[in-house]
Order: structure tokens, then C-alpha cells, then sequence
């Protein structure tokens, strides 16, 4: 069975974009530039990918605009919209816990929940996260997108693991 895994940058005020939605910020403090971070062995052990429809469109049409960043890996984008599948890119409108509770029985490893707040929040309150990865970017931003939502009850986690480079700090977690 696999393991959902909200992977996601915040700042240190735990914002996950400033209040134009904008990422530009998403950087380490400079101190080790070439640090490849914990995302390229993360994505690795990723057999598929959850998003809600922001974070796809800002993919498709700001951030990688010219190609896909995750080809060859199933994505489902959670959304209200009647979009046509493509390449490796299902458009799923039904409900999200559905979604992760099926991917987690069909696959062995994690199934990454991309992003946004929308989609982690719900996945937060209706207790379907297995592990909390974040990367805590050295900004304070002060307002714009907050990534936790007021959730119905406490979610006490562990610290599994933490890792830092480029000034930046991995924080691993899993429920308690």
C-alpha cells in the first residue's frame, strides 16, 4: 500500500504563496547555490501525483510552461472543469479522498499531494495525509496563501527526519 505525502515549500511564517498566488520566493538564502535539496531523491519514490487545478495551471502556464515536469508519472488534477485527459494527466472531479484512498491501494510508493491549499486542507481535515514533508524556505512573507487550514481537530505528528541545504530546512512528519 502506498503513502500520501503532502510535500510542499512554505516559508517560515507558513505561507505557501505570496498574495498574488506568485513563487518567486521559493529560493534558499544563496549559502550552497548548487545543493540539489531533498527533491530530486524525493521524486524518485513518487508513483503518482495529486494537484489541485491552480497548482496545474500555474505549472502549465507560468512555471513549465514549454513541457511537463513529471512525464511518465500518473497525475490527477482535482477539479470542477470537464477537461479532456491528456498524457500521463487524468482530470478527476469526484470526490478527493476517493482519489487518494484508491491510489494508495494501487500503488507501493507515494503518492505525492502536489499542492494547493485547497487540496491539502481537505486532505488535512478528513485525516488522509500519511507524512508531512516541508521545506521551510528562509522568507517571511507575512501574508498570502497559508498552507494549514483550521482543521476540526489537533493533528499530533513525529519527526522522522530533518535535513537542511542552501538554507533551507526539511521537516519530515508523520501522525502520531
Amino acid at each position: 500500500m502506498g503513502k500520501s505525502v503532502l510535500y510542499l515549500a512554505v516559508s517560515v511564517d507558513g505561507y505557501l504563496a505570496d498574495e498574488r498566488g506568485g513563487v518567486d520566493w521559493l529560493v534558499g538564502d544563496g549559502s550552497e547555490p548548487d545543493a540539489p535539496g531533498s527533491y530530486p531523491a524525493f521524486l524518485e519514490a513518487v508513483d503518482a501525483i495529486v494537484m489541485g487545478w491552480t497548482t496545474y495551471h500555474q505549472l502549465v502556464t507560468e512555471l513549465s510552461p514549454d513541457h511537463w515536469p513529471y512525464e511518465g508519472r500518473p497525475c490527477y488534477v482535482v477539479t470542477h472543469r470537464n477537461e479532456a485527459p491528456r498524457k500521463d494527466i487524468t482530470f478527476w472531479r469526484g470526490a478527493l479522498t476517493d482519489l487518494v484512498d484508491q491510489l494508495k491501494e494501487a500503488h507501493r510508493g507515494n503518492i505525492w499531494i502536489c499542492g494547493g491549499a485547497s487540496v491539502a486542507g481537505q486532505l488535512l481535515k478528513a485525516g488522509r495525509i500519511d507524512q508531512l514533508w516541508l521545506s521551510i524556505i528562509p522568507t517571511v512573507l507575512g501574508k498570502g496563501v497559508r498552507l494549514f487550514p483550521e482543521l476540526p481537530q489537533e493533528l499530533p505528528l513525529k519527526l522522522v527526519k530533518t535535513e537542511h541545504w542552501n538554507g533551507i530546512v526539511d521537516l519530515v512528519y508523520e501522525k502520531r
